[in-house]
């Protein structure tokens, strides 16, 4: 789709969603109020509100930018908050709409100015992690509302995917609920498909090794969810979908997509996950779906397109039956072996489409993950990129892209990433650099305060959003939210920059915006940000920031719960860095240089084990042999810094 089709790209099919993106200051006008209504703002992914008139750089910089208001929460948040302006309540009067959905399975109705709660609802009880494979323990105490809903302006409909423990049952279901009463507008629909695998096999969704994460996609009549697994546990069983419903009646689409259709592997590893940190499927105008996923079996030998597109770009039409195109990093350039086998996943981060530009230039896309390359990918056919042009090394990322244009119509990707200092990256696009179109970086804030890199705190990167008024020039800030770098304080913090990477937050350590005392599980916050107020919710808490007095009411004390699991008479739990596998024998450096080696052949049996990579952290439980062998249970990835690590018991 060249420029000759932008009229069409700018079909309400993407940018009506969101309300808030302008793809050029030629088509802005008078700033009206703002809906934020799914993952980003906007079916693109670019996180970018160009109708923010209040919270220019200087005020938010002037010293009168401040927490306005907190309210408390039942749980922890892994949603981005969605608003809808001048929402009619039931009852209520017409006001701008925060909702916030908790793990617990529960969806608050907020004012976006007072933070008075309008209405909450529970969807029914949250599934604990107890309950989890292997105790995953990558999340907050319950798993409920994982993933970001949607909302549907037209006919005043939220949907939302819950999970929940029903009569001891891990269930999914879908909801289409009434933004003015949070009710059911239809009956809620429990999530089942079945998907064709090789050799004539069906595969069954599994609802006990499916996890709900990537933001839900509501794109031509229907609305898409992404599935993945809970710490790569049950990997013999987990498999990859992308499921779809039509809205008002959430009938199933009549197909659906399974990522990995092999009927084997050499150690019964499928995956092929949708987890993108949390970041939303996409969707251009025509409704294709465009999404990323992470790994599959660790002996890297079963990517088999397009059966098996572990570590890819995925371009899927919108009725889940063509995979369209599909980019799988080339050799050289960690390519899928090397993420396969050291579960490097490329889906750890998410796809942004860039809107359509001006001139000869494709449609683009870009996307990177743990492996902290940044591809800029020709959208229209993601299989001309099989070369691997285009890339860009900001860091390993957590994490998902972020897009605008400046006055000028200049457009600009803004990165996050690791490889020792989380980084805040803004990328220029230049459409005619040696023929192609590139990415020139422009600045990079390394090392910012609070902020999450490797070796110390939580995995690379950070969640950003933009603003901006109408494209005039100044007005842009680029907003983030630290992860801890600590278990205690498990502090987060709202940073603001502005175009030219300056930190713009007075003192420039951020304003502390709540806490994520679960520190195994990433807190993948999006700020957002609408008519003169950032809303950042983290766990049991959203914070509403904007222009005026501080709030005289500190933030919510967060009740920390444990997340350790029981450990069985005379089993261990340790933390350590791996320094060599050789079979299923694992060597890892513990707290103070403290060798030890731990024997994994049960874990890998009952499909407890997240791959294990040379230099890469692990928590492993188990007993203790009488030669300090451990022979472990279960095994899982563990933040690289030992200051993360709770006590070895």
């Amino acid at each position: 789709m060249k420029s000759s089709r932008i009229a069409k790209l700018l079909s309400a099919a993407v940018l009506g969603t969101a309300g808030a993106l302008l793809v050029s200051s030629a088509l802005a006008t008078t700033p009206a109020p703002v809906s934020v209504t799914t993952w980003h703002n906007d079916n693109y992914r670019t996180g970018w509100n160009n109708a923010e008139s209040q919270l220019t750089p200087a005020k938010v910089g002037g010293g009168s930018f401040n927490l306005l208001q907190s309210v408390a929460l039942d749980d922890q948040v892994d949603a981005q908050p969605l608003v809808v302006s001048n929402q009619a309540i039931s009852g209520q009067g017409t006001h701008n709409v925060v909702y916030v959905a908790t793990e617990s399975n529960s969806i608050y109705a907020i004012d976006g100015s007072s933070g008075a709660v309008l209405l909450d609802v529970n969807l029914g009880a949250p599934v604990p992690y107890t309950t989890l494979p292997g105790s995953c323990n990558n999340n907050g105490p319950n798993v409920g509302i994982n993933s970001t809903p949607v909302i549907d302006t037209t006919t005043d409909t939220m949907y939302v995917v819950t999970y929940t423990l029903e009569s001891g049952v891990q269930t999914f279901r879908i909801h289409a609920l009434d933004l003015s009463t949070l009710t059911d507008k239809v009956p809620s629909v429990v999530i089942s498909a079945s998907g064709a695998l090789l050799k004539g096999d069906t595969y069954n969704f599994d609802p006990t090794s499916s996890r709900q994460r990537a933001a839900l996609l509501l794109s031509h009549g229907t609305v898409y969810a992404g599935f993945a697994s809970f710490c790569d546990y049950n990997a013999n069983t987990s498999r990859g979908w992308v499921l779809g419903w039509q809205t008002n009646t959430l009938t199933p689409l009549a197909a659906n997509h399974l990522n990995n259709t092999l009927a084997t592997s050499p150690d019964n590893f499928f995956l092929t996950s949708i987890w993108m940190s949390g970041s939303g499927l996409a969707a251009d105008p025509t409704g294709d779906i465009f999404f990323v996923t992470g790994n599959s079996d660790p002996s890297a030998t079963t990517y088999t397109a397009p059966r098996n597109l572990s570590e890819s770009v995925v371009k899927l039409s919108w009725n889940l039956k063509t995979v369209e195109s599909f980019f799988t990093p080339p050799a050289g350039y960690n390519d899928w072996q090397d993420l396969d086998a050291e579960d490097g996943d490329f889906g750890s981060g998410g796809i942004l489409l860039l809107p359509p530009q001006t001139g000869s230039m494709p449609n683009l896309s870009a996307a990177m993950g743990k492996a902290g390359v940044l591809y800029l990918l020709d959208a229209d056919n993601l299989s001309q990129n099989k070369n691997g042009a285009y890339v860009q090394y900001p860091g390993g990322c957590w994490c998902g892209e972020t897009y605008f244009q400046n006055d000028k119509n200049t457009s600009y990707v803004i990165t996050s990433g690791g490889w020792g200092g989380a980084s805040i990256n803004l990328y220029r696009l230049d459409p005619h650099a040696k023929g192609n179109p590139s990415l020139a970086l422009e600045w990079a804030t390394n090392g910012w305060p609070n902020s999450t890199y490797v070796p110390d705190g939580q995995d690379a990167g950070v969640f950003t959003s933009a603003s901006s008024n109408a494209g005039k020039a100044g007005s842009l800030v680029i907003w983030a939210v630290s992860r801890p770098t600590d278990n205690d304080p498990s502090d987060i913090y709202l940073y603001a920059f502005d175009v030219k990477g300056n930190n713009l937050i007075p003192g420039g350590t951020g304003m502390l915006a709540g806490t994520w005392p679960n520190t195994g599980g990433n807190a993948n916050i999006v700020p957002t940000v609408a008519n003169g107020h950032v809303y950042v919710a983290s766990d049991q808490s959203l914070a509403i920031f904007g222009i005026g007095a501080p709030s005289s009411t500190p933030l919510p004390k967060a009740k920390v719960v444990s997340m350790r699991v029981p450990l069985a008479a005379g089993e261990h739990e340790v933390f350590g860095i791996v320094k060599t596998i050789s079979g299923n024998l694992i060597t890892v450096a513990r707290r103070g240089g403290v060798t030890m080696s731990i024997d994994s052949t049960i874990a890998a049996k009952t499909y407890r084990m997240a791959p294990p990579a040379v230099g890469k952290a692990l928590l492993a439980r188990g007993t203790i042999d009488g030669a300090g062998v451990m022979r472990a249970v279960a095994i899982q990835h563990a933040r690289q810094s030992p200051k993360m690590w709770l006590p070895d018991r």
